[in-house]
């Protein structure tokens, strides 16, 4: 029977101008050389769900970690209130998103168990946020979850106060897998396929799907907009893109 135990763990890393955030790690109890994930969470924070990804990714043989973008905003503050602090604020600013991501690649890579790969994935907010890595760092892979704001602006009113990423889609370093819900606002299929037509005249790696039937939140298991059949599709999607991209050798 294989040895499949695996380590979850609160720690702190190092993220944008040095600073010390806090981060949930979690990772097989295996010394063999295997790729590392960066969760990116959605707008409703550091909460027991995305814990629950980032522990998926290492059941599924990964290494992963999820930073808490909003530790400086609310430090040891619950997930609900922590998210209110930070859209207050418009969000999280560009620059600490990619200051944080970088020191959360950082740690993966240094791992004893670490192969040097590492890929970002993240949801909703997040979904932006991991395109925004992809385009500004060192990274192998990236996997956009319904991220909003790619290529148009917030609506007013809306909590997050970001450009769109149209200027750093053409720097876009690594291989991106999308996954969308056809019945989504934010991003709407029309946005979905102008972000795709960016990515296709720069010629750059990628691959879309867009679910009929779901809309935004569609992973999320303790929300009404979840979709099973396009979540276990998109799992599924999503595991067999980082092991393409991030297994030794590859």
């Amino acid at each position: 029977m294989p040895y499949d135990a695996f380590l979850a763990e609160t720690v702190t890393i190092h993220g944008h101008g040095g600073d010390a955030i806090e981060a949930y790690a979690a990772r097989p109890l295996r010394p063999e050389p295997r790729g590392g994930v960066v969760v990116i969470h959605h707008m409703p924070g550091y909460d027991r769900a995305t814990k629950e990804i980032t522990r998926r990714f290492a059941e599924a043989g990964f290494n992963a970690i999820c930073p808490n973008l909003y530790s400086r905003e609310a430090p040891g503050a619950a997930p609900d209130d922590a998210a209110a602090a930070a859209r207050a604020r418009g969000g999280v600013p560009d620059d600490r998103l990619v200051g944080d991501v970088a020191g959360a690649a950082t740690y993966l890579r240094e791992l004893s168990n670490a192969n040097g790969k590492v890929g970002v994935i993240g949801y909703c907010s997040g979904g932006r946020q991991a395109v925004l890595a992809a385009c500004s760092l060192d990274i192998n892979a990236a996997v956009d979850c319904y991220g909003a704001f790619v290529v148009s602006p917030p609506p007013p009113g809306a909590p997050l106060a970001v450009r769109p990423l149209t200027d750093e889609l053409p720097k876009l370093r690594c291989p991106l897998l999308g996954l969308f819900g056809a019945d989504d606002a934010h991003p709407s299929p029309a946005e979905t396929a102008e972000f795709e037509k960016i990515l296709a005249e720069h010629g750059k790696t990628y691959e879309f799907h867009t679910y009929n039937g779901a809309g935004h939140a569609f992973f999320a298991v303790d929300r009404p907009s979840y979709r099973p059949e396009a979540a276990n599709d998109g799992w599924q999607r999503i595991l067999e893109w980082f092991q393409r991209y991030l297994a030794t050798g590859a």
